[in-house]
């Protein structure tokens, strides 16, 4: 896959609620591969005219409140039309409200809304960047282009601020941000990781893209491109972490493990990108952040030196974690949260709450259910059976 108002009270989901049902009325399906420990609260399934339901991120609100944004799709294609709606836990991610609530609707000549990251700024504002899609004009050799935008709400999420083009609206392309990737540093530095796919004047869709990171200085209010990275190697879906020490990770899919590169000047350059000691067999999404009570990373992906990884029938699985004592040289306690034998584990976005790990991701089936996991941080330390 190449990407790949909120917040009213709302009766929530029980954990019996959870269970998968299909566009086609079909009976419920539980998560399957469920490891001792992992909490499954919520499944956002595919619906009638609702076939798929994916790419979404969470931000925690004044109130204590978590509020989730996704995309809701009409069709399952990655340019099917499709909206941005929210749920909201008021629990920490246990239980989640029941119903949609619009956040974001299409509007003529837009093909669709997808792939949320939500940002609490250092001002205090809710930033939302997220992808909007639309035909080319005759003569584009690719079948969609799109804007990268950007949001604010100073009110948590009840109303949005008109959009700001993260990359000019003169600059036309196809430019894949994955949900949950936009990073402010500590310096108040935004950083919107982005994979180039198609330009004016290309030939037509590249597979492996060309890297570049959009810096803002001024809280969005404007932008300005870093250099550009590219590989012989294929390399997509790109995010970033800062290091204790100031310097930035990229890491971005390949399809032997995770890509990895380094900068030192806060974006603006890049070393070349590498091969990761992030094994990874199926060509997916990883997803790394900072555990805040801990200082640790957390990497979650589809461990390729799993032999999950390579038994059949092979989705993007399985679906592990693992944390990093030394900024992402090594990582250690590696262990499955998901096994499911039709799991598609990916497109993860990371919360931290009340002392709990929460992830929305995709599962099952396939790429067009939300799957809400949940559990406490200290599992990641705990479980017997991790390994060190």
């Amino acid at each position: 896959m190449l990407i790949r108002n909120c917040c009213s009270l709302i009766p929530v989901l029980t954990v019996a609620a959870c269970f998968a049902v299909s566009a086609t009325g079909a009976e419920p399906r539980a998560p399957q591969g469920v490891v001792p420990g992992i909490e499954k609260p919520l499944r956002i399934s595919p619906r009638p005219e609702n076939a798929r339901n994916s790419e979404g991120d969470f931000i925690q609100l004044k109130d204590g409140r978590l509020l989730l944004i996704y995309t809701k799709f009409i069709g399952t294609s990655d340019h099917a039309p499709a909206e941005l709606m929210s749920r909201h836990s008021t629990d920490g991610g246990k239980t989640w409200s029941k119903e949609d609530v619009p956040v974001l609707a299409r509007k003529s000549g837009e093909t669709n809304l997808m792939s949320v990251s939500l940002l609490r700024l250092q001002d205090d504002r809710i930033a939302m960047f997220y992808i909007q899609k639309y035909v080319g004009p005759p003569g584009t050799k690719y079948s969609q282009l799109n804007y990268i935008l950007m949001r604010t709400s100073a009110d948590e999420g009840k109303t949005w601020s008109e959009p700001t083009y993260v990359v000019p609206k003169d600059e036309p392309g196809y430019r894949v941000l994955n949900n949950d990737r936009v990073i402010q540093l500590k310096s108040g530095r935004l950083v919107v990781p982005l994979a180039v796919h198609y330009l004016p004047g290309w030939p037509g869709f590249r597979g492996s893209a060309a890297m570049v990171c959009y810096l803002s200085d001024d809280q969005g209010k404007t932008w300005r491109a870093s250099s550009t990275l590219e590989s012989k190697l294929l390399a997509q879906e790109p995010g970033v972490v800062e290091l204790k020490d100031g310097e930035l990770m990229m890491f971005a899919r390949s399809n032997k493990s995770q890509l990895v590169s380094h900068s030192k000047d806060g974006g603006e350059t890049w070393s070349p990108l590498q091969q990761s000691n992030m094994a990874q067999l199926t060509t997916s999404p990883a997803s790394i952040e900072r555990i805040p009570s801990t200082g640790d990373l957390l990497l979650v992906w589809n461990n390729g030196d799993d032999p999950l990884a390579s038994a059949k029938p092979v989705g993007r699985r399985p679906f592990t974690v693992a944390i990093s004592r030394d900024e992402g040289s090594t990582w250690q306690r590696v262990q499955n949260i998901g096994t499911d034998p039709q799991g598609w584990y990916c497109y993860t976005a990371i919360e931290f709450a009340d002392d709990h790990v929460v992830l929305g991701h995709c599962e099952y089936p396939g790429l067009n259910s939300l799957q809400i996991t949940r559990f406490p941080v200290n599992w990641l330390y705990e479980s017997s059976e991790a390994a060190e």
